[in-house]
């Protein structure tokens, strides 16, 4: 049966199942007006300057529902990614991140003409919060945190029906910019690999992988992975023996 794309506890839990993951899917939503998003149930406001990394993982890893504005969030860089803030020319000078990360502020200007982001000046506020929830009505996107064996298996799902080539990013820090930035400017989905400041401040492991997207297309992938179960190729990925006769196994798959 094809998942139904709005029912968004129940895309939680089969994509939980599926990927056994071992943090919590969210959604996130750009709002126009802060008021709109301080009348969404359960909303926490910050008491504290953060990362916007720090208020992923607030929902991620501790199931809160939390509401930002452009004050909320430490630097343009947070803000600019997801259009809270200017993108003016001091922005993409980059200068603040030449001699950190960069060797010369054409190098550290390249990067942030690199970055995918929200353009500015449309809406005032984001919100984050478990994508089973429900609080968010008709999300932006949804993102998860996986491994990467799980990340290959969620693709293969996606690509079941409708094939097509996927072709991500790397921009290296800022790497919000590849997941929720790129996802919510195009609404496709957006794999990245977390950079350091996502890991220092957003909590996020070693082994993890980030994917953004539309709700509707976690549905997609999940009407995948049943297929590709009914195949018997599930995630985790059993181990066969590196000097095993492989026939056996390609067997159970293919004629």
């Amino acid at each position: 049966m094809e998942p139904n794309p709005t029912d968004l506890a129940t895309l939680a839990r089969e994509l939980e199942g599926w990927l056994k993951l071992r943090s919590i899917p969210i959604a996130m939503k750009l709002f126009e007006q802060a008021e709109a998003m301080e009348q969404v149930p359960k909303i926490r406001r910050p008491q504290a300057v953060h990362t916007l990394d720090q208020v992923v993982a607030q929902a991620a890893r501790l199931g809160w529902t939390v509401g930002v504005t452009a004050a909320d969030l430490v630097g343009e860089q947070c803000r600019a990614v997801v259009g809270l803030g200017p993108q003016d020319a001091e922005w993409r000078s980059g200068r603040a991140m030449a001699g950190v990360w960069y060797a010369s502020v054409e190098d550290a200007a390249a990067h942030q003409a690199a970055m995918s982001v929200v353009p500015a000046g449309r809406y005032q506020a984001l919100a984050v919060s478990p994508l089973a929830s429900g609080r968010l009505v008709e999300p932006d996107i949804a993102l998860f945190y996986a491994t990467p064996g799980a990340m290959m298996h969620f693709i293969n799902g996606l690509q079941w029906s409708g094939y097509k080539r996927f072709d991500w990013s790397v921009v290296g820090e800022s790497a919000c910019a590849d997941s929720w930035g790129r996802a919510l400017a195009t609404g496709e989905p957006s794999l990245s690999i977390p950079c350091f400041a996502e890991r220092r401040y957003g909590g996020v492991l070693d082994d993890e992988m980030l994917m953004a997207l539309p709700p509707a297309l976690i549905a997609q992938a999940i009407a995948g992975m049943q297929a590709l179960a009914r195949n018997g190729l599930r995630y985790p990925v059993p181990q066969y023996g590196i000097q095993q006769d492989a026939r056996a196994g390609l067997g159970v798959s293919y004629q």
